[in-house]
């Protein structure tokens, strides 16, 4: 989860800063904030400083800082400016900081009270690990304008907390959008027919071949079907039943058969891990002793997110005892309970100790597998629903897609998604939009099954839904479930991510409504949050704000992809690719084989590989990058020891050297 200040990576031409903004100096910092605390610019716009930042006013910069103190947001009031860009940069100037060259900028619809956005993003190389975007907003006249600038690394630690200040970003006297205490509509056929339009907009914006959906009423299917093809290029059609990859919405269903076993009194939610599992261990000590059955999936116990290691280094083949043996070598970057930070490794733990207490004789992912069949998908009649890569791809099936280097959408494949195998309670199900509104509805009616019979007891059930982190204003982190109160009514959601699958479920329960989208490629991202505003827009009478929403999104992926495209050489530049070493190797991430497919530089790291391109960094550096579609933007460095050549990869807390082999 990247704030979009982070996510739209965006930027234009620099422009010259208007007459009469000086720089001010930094006013002293207070203490670090004990809690969330409303704020206010001089000129009135409103926002929220998260907890332990501190904050330094000044006469047109307001300056927030994280606990580790690399980085950084300026909230400034930039007033009247010729453009976004002029307002901007007067923001660097009364900031008092220097920026990188601007390398993209582009348009946002206005929200929030504002009435023009404008993203900006600034051009660094791989090896700076930082992180440099602007966000402009205007009212009337005035421009106000928020920085970041900083460490990646700190930056993902704290996005959660600049979500917050981001979302809670608004003019002076703005009174927020609310459906609270509106009586909803009901999903009539003309409601219906809003959403399927609103999708096929989407699909058509953002070129996605097909789209699973399902929409439920008051406990009635008023929608179970498909829009769109399952392969592009072909003509069969997604259906009710076509399997798509649902990835990380496997993490609720995973909790679900722990709420389970809590009814059953096999564990319970605050008995330590190691009780339940003695060979659980974390790399501090510390951590492990703390971590309670809650903490498996709640996103706060410190640990960051790791998936490089099993994403270079994973056959499908590898032991489910891999996520523990990888859990034990992992340690927090941050305090228990002190932020949100999402560990894919944790989940999977999760799941397979909860299979274990269910079958301990057998081994643990066939346990999980069979316990998720016998005590979740079987009651819910999710008879579609399988972590059976091999029986899901025989049969009725979405194919994976994503756009190419030039913003053309292609088929994907399947290689790079075989390495959630043995994670699978994080991310491996497989399911259909007729099985997926079942488990929906199992959200809604809070654990009773259509015939009466009772799957899960209310109470922990609804266990899963208290928040244990927040990750942005009104919206927290439960476990393996997402609660957004954004629009003033609950949404009880999460999304799933894997190469050319995107997906999202929402229950509404103040309107008895679920709602189920599940897209075969990567592009499908971009309509998933505002899927879930269309259908509030719908059952509310809300501002018409998510077609547009997706239609800015859409432009700015597409501007990007054009922008990035510049700078990279496809196939590779040969005489870099002939500087690269035969095979490299990285004790955590495993080996990496270079190869040549006619003209193509192509990295082979075992279980999946892709063609690379290569990039000269504005530092004088060369990456190579991964760009086969859905398995794109993997950064390689370029360097050398005295032992030889080396590739340096980075995620946003690890760095990973790969040196030359024999």
């Amino acid at each position: 989860m990247i704030p979009r200040v982070l996510r739209l990576v965006l930027a234009g031409a620099l422009m010259c800063a208007p007459a009469g903004v000086r720089a001010q100096p930094a006013a002293p910092h207070e203490a670090p904030l004990t809690a969330d605390r409303p704020e206010a610019t001089a000129a009135g716009a409103t926002f929220i400083a998260p907890k332990a930042w501190r904050l330094a006013r000044g006469p047109a910069a307001n300056v927030l800082s994280p606990p580790e103190g690399d980085a950084g947001i300026a909230i400034v009031d930039a007033g009247r400016a010729a453009d976004a860009g002029a307002a901007v940069e007067s923001a660097w100037k009364a900031w008092g900081r220097p920026h990188p060259p601007m390398k993209l900028a582009t348009p946002l619809p206005g929200r929030q009270g504002w009435e023009e956005e404008r993203a900006f993003d600034y051009e660094t190389s791989p090896d700076e690990h930082r992180i440099v975007a602007a966000l402009a907003f205007r009212k009337g006249g005035r421009w106000t304008v928020l920085i970041v600038d900083g460490g990646e690394a700190t930056l993902e630690r704290r996005a959660a907390a600049m979500n917050l200040v981001e979302h809670s970003l608004r003019p002076a006297g703005y009174v927020r959008e609310t459906f609270a205490g509106r009586t909803p509509h009901r999903l009539d056929p003309a409601r219906v027919q809003a959403v399927k339009d609103f999708v096929r907009t989407a699909m058509s914006e953002l070129q996605v071949p097909g789209v699973g959906l399902a929409l439920s009423d008051h406990g009635r299917i008023v929608f179970d079907g498909g829009l769109g093809v399952k392969t592009l290029g072909k003509a069969a059609p997604v259906d009710a039943h076509t399997l798509f990859m649902i990835a990380s919405n496997t993490k609720g269903m995973t909790t679900l058969l722990l709420a389970r076993l809590v009814d059953q009194g096999r564990l319970a939610w605050d008995e330590p891990v190691t009780k339940v599992y003695p060979p659980f261990r974390l790399g501090s000590a510390d951590t492990t002793r703390r971590v309670l059955i809650r903490h498996l999936v709640c996103a706060c116990t410190g640990l960051p997110r790791k998936d490089l290691d099993w994403i270079f280094d994973t056959a499908p083949s590898t032991p489910a005892l891999a996520t523990f043996d990888e859990l034990a070598a992992t340690r927090p970057t941050s305090g228990f309970g002190e932020v949100f930070q999402y560990n894919n490794l944790m989940a999977a733990a999760a799941g397979y100790i909860g299979g274990h207490l269910v079958y301990p004789s057998m081994e643990l992912g066939a346990a999980y597998d069979r316990a998720m069949r016998a005590l979740v998908f079987a009651p819910l009649r999710m008879d579609d629903t399988t972590f059976d890569f091999a029986k899901a791809l025989a049969g009725d099936h979405a194919s994976p897609h994503a756009d190419d280097i030039d913003g053309r959408m292609r088929g994907a494949d399947m290689a790079f998604n075989d390495v959630v195998i043995p994670y699978r309670p994080a991310g491996g199900a497989w399911s259909s939009a007729h099985d997926m509104i079942a488990y929906v509805d199992d959200e809604l009616t809070e654990g009773l099954l259509p015939d009466g019979r009772r799957l899960v007891s209310a109470k922990n059930l609804l266990a899963r839904r208290q928040p244990n982190v927040p990750i942005g204003e009104d919206q927290a982190y439960g476990m393996g479930l997402e609660i957004d109160d954004s629009w003033g009514v609950p949404v009880i959601h999460h999304g799933g991510s894997m190469a050319g699958f995107k997906s999202d479920w929402a229950a509404i329960p103040e309107a008895d409504v679920g709602a189920v989208l599940l897209t075969n490629a990567d592009e499908g991202g971009f309509m998933l949050r505002a899927f879930r505003r269309r259908l509030l827009e719908i059952l509310y009478d809300g501002r018409p704000e998510a077609v547009g929403d997706v239609a800015a999104l859409a432009a700015a992926h597409l501007a990007e992809l054009r922008k990035e495209r510049v700078r990279l050489v496809a196939p590779a530049d040969p005489a870099l690719a002939a500087r690269l070493a035969r095979a490299y190797a990285n004790p955590d991430l495993g080996h990496i084989t270079v190869e040549r497919d006619g003209a193509n530089t192509v990295f082979d790291f075992g279980a999946w590989k892709s063609a690379v391109a290569s990039r000269r960094n504005d530092d004088g550096t060369v990456s190579f990058v991964t760009i086969d579609p859905a398995a794109d933007g993997f950064t390689f460095v370029v360097g050398g020891t005295a032992g030889g050549r080396t590739l340096t990869i980075r995620d946003g807390q690890h760095r990973y050297l790969y040196t030359e082999t024999p």
